[in-house]
């Protein structure tokens, strides 16, 4: 089915700001090796100095969903891309200064400002579009373009530029993507019933904040809450330390690359990683596609079982060569990405349209604050042997099947007293 003018309109508008909103998040860690040789300091300062950029960003996610709700999503898109993008010009300006607390201050602006995209895009799909689960697969392979892309992008122009005028130069695209946004024109809640109002026009005050809150938690997004923190403590602890783990296997150091890239310690590991991403683009489309075929608790089932068994098949495979080790982590890549159209969709069939900010601003309090969890916990079972680490993330999913399995089978019924039809939005 081809997509209306409308839905088109705004696939347009939020897979510009998705794939920008990582290709600033991804590129950051490729200038922390810059950051370290440039102003001397130690690994624990800098990596202080990146998290105090990463922290806002999984921490904001509830804050912009509440203010998409009160403001309207394409005003915080909008604002998103023009202070992510300013924020990395304030990156390129602190090369003046020489400091790296001017780096810590255009870190933080980044995280705080690039909060608000997921729940801010989320809802304008999930209220806006006609063909969700289509719009939902191409707006997740924006992101994985944007991924791949902003460490590639900024790996290859450390080769010839200074680091400051990369970052200068990685902000030009943000403000390009605000030029037309600002002339994006669609209805953002085109597919909402007109006896529901999600218009943007009424303050949130806190007590009604606490009482929507009670409301959600007290409906099937509870459950729906916990399966996408178990999929984000899988996602950050393998994305954070496969690179890592690849790098340390033989059959990946006999790799040969490109001495101009030594400088900056990028390694074949690195490419690989960039290619799983690559390969998730195809997890994207083809599970988006299936969103309104599939119920939402069935398609993270089969999602979450399929990923148990990947993790648990590194610990045979990496023994096994370059060839298997490159198979797996396609495979790897391919469902890794192919269960978030999933559970967007299910945010979308078991909320109201009237708080979908808020909604998907907890979605994503658990996808990337909760989620991020995994790195500490990862970092420390990986400190033991490498069976531990993938062992340990393969419980999470098992712990996402089981609550999957659970909510096919009628979990929702403990809050609702019957469940939701399958692929129907509760504003549907």
């Amino acid at each position: 089915m081809a997509l209306n003018a409308n839905d088109r309109s705004i696939a347009t508008f939020t897979m510009a700001a998705h794939a920008l909103v990582h290709w600033f998040e991804t590129s950051i860690p490729i200038f922390l090796v810059v950051w370290l040789a440039e102003f001397d300091i130690s690994v624990a300062l800098v990596g202080f100095v990146v998290t105090l950029g990463y922290a806002p960003f999984g921490i904001g996610a509830l804050p912009g969903g509440i203010l998409a709700d009160r403001y309207g999503p394409k005003r915080l898109i909008l604002g998103c891309l023009l202070g992510m993008s300013l924020s990395f010009v304030a990156l390129a300006g602190a090369s003046l200064v020489d400091s790296i607390y001017a780096v810590a201050i255009g870190l933080i602006l980044w995280g705080i400002t690039a909060s608000v995209y997921h729940p801010a895009g989320l809802a304008l799909i999930s209220t806006g579009v006609d063909d969700r689960g289509t719009v939902f697969a191409w707006h997740g392979i924006a992101g994985n373009v944007g991924i791949a892309l902003g460490p590639f992008v900024a790996a290859t122009l450390l080769i010839v530029l200074e680091w400051h005028v990369v970052a200068a130069l990685l902000a030009v695209p943000g403000l390009v993507a605000t030029l037309y946004g600002l002339q994006a024109n669609f209805d953002p809640v085109a597919t909402v019933a007109d006896d529901v109002d999600a218009s943007p026009d009424e303050a949130l005050s806190l007590p009604e904040l606490l009482s929507s809150t009670r409301t959600l938690f007290a409906s099937a997004f509870a459950i729906i809450f916990v399966i996408v923190a178990f999929e984000g403590l899988y996602y950050r602890g393998m994305l954070t330390y496969l690179p890592e783990i690849l790098d340390g296997l033989g059959a990946i150091q006999g790799i040969e690359i490109a001495p101009a890239l030594e400088r900056y310690d990028i390694d074949p590991a690195f490419y690989i990683y960039v290619g799983l991403l690559v390969v998730g683009m195809g997890g994207q489309y083809a599970a988006g596609k299936l969103v309104d075929r599939v119920a939402p608790a069935r398609g993270l089932a089969a999602s979450f079982a399929i990923l148990t068994a990947l993790a648990l098949a590194f610990v045979p495979v990496t023994g096994m060569g370059l060839g298997p080790i490159l198979v797996l982590c396609g495979v790897f890549g391919f469902f890794l990405f192919a269960i978030q159209p999933f559970y967007q969709n299910a945010v979308a069939v078991y909320t109201g349209a009237d708080s979908r900010g808020l909604s998907y601003g907890y979605t994503y309090l658990g996808e990337f604050g909760i989620g991020a969890t995994s790195i500490a916990v990862g970092g420390f079972v990986l400190g033991i042997s490498e069976t531990w680490f993938f062992a340990t993330i393969a419980v999470f999913s098992i712990l996402g099947a089981a609550l999957s399995a659970a909510l096919l089978f009628g979990l929702d019924r403990l809050y609702t007293g019957e469940p939701t039809a399958a692929g129907q939005a509760m504003d549907d």
